[in-house]
This record gives structure tokens, C-alpha cells and sequence, in this order.
């Protein structure tokens, strides 16, 4: 991937003493050996390696107080020591922009003695990519890709399924009719959040419209303000998100509004806006994933965890929620457990009126991994279609 997120040379800077500050540190290598013990043969790495704690590192792409995407990671990454104890060293890099940076960033922790990195954003992939083919003795993790290696797999959580559930309570709670998001960089997995959440509005309210405002970035919170007072100003009554800070439901306590939370439970940061909380939860995988290289059963695939893996829920329900809503939302969540409700299951229409999935189709991960269309319902075009 190009780098998606553009930062200012301030910011960049910033990132780069981070790393600085990170790989100093980290343990160096023992270099006490003199030459007069060539006789002595040193010993084998994979010995000294099996013999210590697994080092593990992250690499963030906001800052872990943002209240939201980067937030939940390091909550899950304080699992892992809670779980594992001594058995593991971890540490993290926060803030790091997607492109060169990154790739720097990865490739100073392989080289610090890191043999298993998580890198938590889709702009990650190339440059994850370009490191893992360097260091093939490291295991490599992506969040949200697609793209996998002898060494490197991908996981990601279905976030449009704590989206669909937010929709099934926003369309009991607005009253005028019309919701608005505030996105972040128009790729599938946005676009698929933003028609689920207008999906299960629909189920609750088959009226409804949803106005979109984009930021192309994930952490902005003065953009995320801009773009979250547009989306009111216009007649949005109740605000969703797939942006990384707690900015869209601050905007919305301020203006008499409501709101919803996500990736984090944020009900803290507007309490009367407050509506619920789409929550990932990440220890459950990377707990798995951990015990897997500490086992030596680690091995390269993909996976993608929704609520039937306790991965993400819809949590912190407001109290003004009306009974039924919340009957709606038990419904959901019971058929999303059970694998018996497909929110992606036909007919289907996308917002121009052409069909997408016909009556009885339901869709797989692959049509899901590729949606760039908005859904019957939601305003506007998504950007760089025709």
C-alpha cells in the first residue's frame, strides 16, 4: 500500500525519536567475547532464544491514549503479560505513519530481537511484507490485510458486525431519520462498516438515510470534529464512526446530539450523547497467538473473528434505549452467535438501484473483503468511483 495517512515532518520527527527511544531500550547483543576466544565455539541463537522469554513487539498507528483503535490493542497487549507473565517481553511503538516510517519501524524490532510482531493497521502491509522476507526466523502479524507470507498471517475483527448492531439501535434512537459517519480512508472494510450499520438501521427503521463524511485518516481529531459538525449540521441526529479517536462523540455531546463509540467503549467521553459502544475485543487472539509461537505451533493463514469469538460487541447501552431496541439488539446478537443471521444476505441493492446479491444469496469473506459500493439507503458516492 501507498502511504495512506499523511503526517506533518513534525509529527514524522516525532515518530522517529519514538523509535529511537524504543531500540534504546532494548537488550544489545552480548559483545564481551574477546578475539582470544576464537576456540570456544559461541553458542547456538536458537538455544539462547528458546532459553529466554518470547520478545514481542507492536507497532501502532495512533497514539494508545486515543481513546479508541489504538487503545483496545494495548489494552489486549496488557492481557499478555497478565497471561503469560515472565514468559514474554513486550513493548510497542506508537504512532507510526503507514509507508517508509513503518517499514523502519519493522524492521528495527526483527533486528532488536522481536520473533513475533503484531502491525496494527492496513497500511502496514507492504512494508510488513518487504521485512518478513528479511527475516524469516521472525513471525510476522497483520492486522486487517489480506496479503501472507511463509512467515507473516493476517487477523482482523468483523467490526462491520458491531456496526450492523449500533444500526439497530440508531434506528430506533434518531428522530429525524438520518445518521451520519464519520470515515476514515475509503477501502473495503469502512465501506463495509458504513453499509452495515445502515443495514441494521433499515432492519429497525426501513427509512432511514445515512450521510458520510470522509477524513483520509484514521486519528484526526480536529477533522473528525469538522467532519461530525457537517454531518449535525446537515441533519444527522445520530453519529457513528470508523475513525480512531473519541472526537465524533465528544462533537455530538457538545451539539445536543447522539452518538456511538467505537472500537473502545467510550462512554466516558459523552456521557448524554452515549448511545453504546461497538468494543474489539483483541486478547482473545493475540493470547492464542502467543501460546502458539511459545508452543512452536505458530503457522501462516488468516482469521477473522466476529461476536461468535467474543472478538466485538455492542456494550455500555444507554439508559433511554427503548425496550424494544433492545429486544432487536438481543435478536441480533443471538442470531450473530448462532451463525444464524447473515447481515450480507440477499436482496441486496446498492444505492444507484443495481443488485448486489440477489434473494437467498449470502455473501462470502471474499465479496466482503471487496465492497466499494454504498448500500441502498446511504448517501453519495464513495470516493474514486465513477
Amino acid at each position: 500500500m501507498t502511504d495512506l495517512r499523511k503526517r506533518s515532518l513534525l509529527f514524522k520527527l516525532a515518530v522517529l525519536a519514538a523509535v529511537a527511544a524504543a531500540a534504546t531500550g532494548c537488550g544489545k547483543k552480548d559483545e564481551s567475547a574477546s578475539a582470544t576466544t576464537t576456540a570456544a565455539p559461541p553458542a547456538p541463537a536458537p538455544a539462547v532464544a528458546a532459553s529466554g522469554p518470547l520478545h514481542v513487539a507492536f507497532a501502532y498507528v495512533g497514539p494508545v491514549g486515543d481513546g479508541g483503535w489504538t487503545y483496545a490493542h494495548d489494552q489486549a497487549r496488557k492481557a499478555l503479560e497478565k497471561e503469560f507473565g515472565d514468559k514474554i517481553v513486550t513493548s510497542y511503538v506508537e504512532s507510526v505513519p503507514e509507508g517508509a516510517d513503518a517499514e523502519r519501524v519493522l524492521r528495527d524490532m526483527a533486528q532488536q530481537g522481536n520473533k513475533l510482531v503484531f502491525a496494527t493497521s492496513f497500511g502496514y502491509m507492504e512494508p510488513m511484507l518487504k521485512v518478513a522476507a528479511d527475516f524469516k526466523d521472525v513471525k510476522f502479524e497483520h492486522a486487517t490485510g489480506y496479503k501472507t507470507a511463509e512467515n507473516m498471517r493476517t487477523y482482523d475483527s468483523r467490526t462491520y458486525e458491531g456496526a450492523y448492531l449500533a444500526g439497530v439501535v440508531a434506528g430506533k434512537m434518531t428522530q429525524t431519520g438520518t445518521l451520519g459517519v464519520v470515515a476514515s480512508i475509503p477501502i473495503p472494510e469502512v465501506i463495509r462498516n458504513i453499509n452495515s450499520f445502515t443495514l441494521g438501521a433499515q432492519s429497525t427503521n426501513p427509512d432511514i438515510k445515512t450521510k458520510v463524511v470522509w477524513i483520509n485518516e484514521w486519528f484526526n481529531p480536529p477533522k473528525e470534529t469538522e467532519a461530525a459538525t457537517s454531518l449535525i449540521n446537515a441533519g444527522a441526529d445520530v453519529l457513528m464512526q470508523n475513525t480512531d479517536s473519541s472526537a465524533v462523540l465528544q462533537t455530538a455531546e457538545k451539539m445536543g446530539k447522539r452518538g456511538f463509540g467505537w472500537d473502545s467503549d467510550m462512554s466516558g467521553y459523552g456521557p448524554r450523547a452515549h448511545i453504546a459502544s461497538a468494543v474489539i475485543n483483541w486478547a482473545p487472539y493475540y493470547i492464542k497467538t502467543v501460546g502458539e509461537t511459545l508452543e512452536g505451533k505458530w503457522s501462516s493463514g488468516q482469521t477473522w473473528w466476529g461476536v461468535r469469538e467474543g472478538a466485538i460487541d455492542l456494550v455500555s447501552l444507554a439508559a433511554d434505549v427503548p425496550e424494544d431496541a433492545k429486544a432487536k439488539l438481543d435478536e441480533a446478537r443471538a442470531g450473530l452467535k448462532a451463525g444464524t443471521l447473515r447481515i450480507w444476505s440477499g436482496p441486496i441493492e446498492d444505492n444507484t438501484g443495481k443488485q448486489v446479491l440477489a434473494a437467498g444469496q449470502v455473501a462470502d469473506d471474499p465479496f466482503l473483503g471487496g465492497i466499494n459500493f454504498y448500500v441502498k439507503g446511504v448517501e453519495g458516492q464513495v470516493p474514486g468511483q465513477k
